[in-house]
Order: C-alpha cells, then sequence, then structure tokens
C-alpha cells in the first residue's frame, strides 16, 4: 500500500497548469538550443524509420523517412547562419549520413539531387 493518495482529475474550472511558468522557462531556453533539440529529435527518428535502430527492420518506413529527412534538410539549411558552424557542421554532417542511409536503404535510390533533403543541400554523393 502506499502512503500517497491518488490523484485526482481537475474538476472543471479548477486551477490549471501555470502557464505563465511554463512559458517563462521556455523564454529562457537559448534559441540554438531549441533548434538543436527539434534537429536531434529528426535525426533519431528518421534513423529509426531507416532500420538503424536495434530491431532494425520492424520500424523501417522509408516514406516517413524521406518526410523526416526533408523536414532535418529545411531545418538545418534556414537555421545554419544563426546558429553558427559549431553547431551546424554536426547536424549536416548527420543530415549527409542519413541521406546516404536513404538512399542506400532504398530498393530504387532517388538520382542525385532528387533524395530526401537534396533540394535543400544539393546532390549528396558517398
Amino acid at each position: 500500500m502506499s502512503d500517497q493518495t491518488p490523484q485526482q482529475p481537475a474538476a472543471p474550472g479548477a486551477a490549471s497548469p501555470d502557464f505563465d511558468a511554463m512559458t517563462r522557462d521556455i523564454a529562457e531556453v537559448p534559441a540554438v538550443e531549441v533548434i538543436t533539440t527539434v534537429a536531434v529529435h529528426l535525426m533519431s527518428s528518421a534513423a529509426v524509420n531507416l532500420g538503424l535502430a536495434e530491431g532494425g527492420e520492424t520500424h523501417k518506413d522509408l516514406d516517413e523517412a524521406r518526410k523526416l529527412i526533408q523536414a532535418l534538410a529545411g531545418l538545418v539549411t534556414a537555421s545554419a547562419t544563426e546558429i553558427g558552424s559549431y553547431h551546424a557542421a554536426p547536424l549536416r554532417d548527420g543530415l549527409k549520413s542519413l541521406q546516404l542511409a536513404f538512399r542506400e536503404a532504398s530498393v530504387v535510390p532517388d538520382e542525385p539531387g532528387q533524395g530526401p533533403g537534396e533540394k535543400f543541400t544539393g546532390p549528396v554523393y558517398g
């Protein structure tokens, strides 16, 4: 038995989470940290959808991977000058690795320049 009483759901009109405090907290996070965190989440999700994670083939979905890599390429390309090369270089490297992994995983690879994100990065070669 637990000494704690279970929490009851908030009744309508009851006090809600402190959104002002949450807003202040996010306002204190530097933009570079938000951008790189989002990029890492996109990379991780793309890697899973490429079958690169543990359990590989069970999660492989190249259509989803293509969308994630496309979004990552747009984010990295658009934000590179804002976050500086110190932060952008590893993101570009990760993006290129995912683009190459996508090409390798595809049964019928896209032509150079037509792969996911290549409209933002240009053709990717091994």
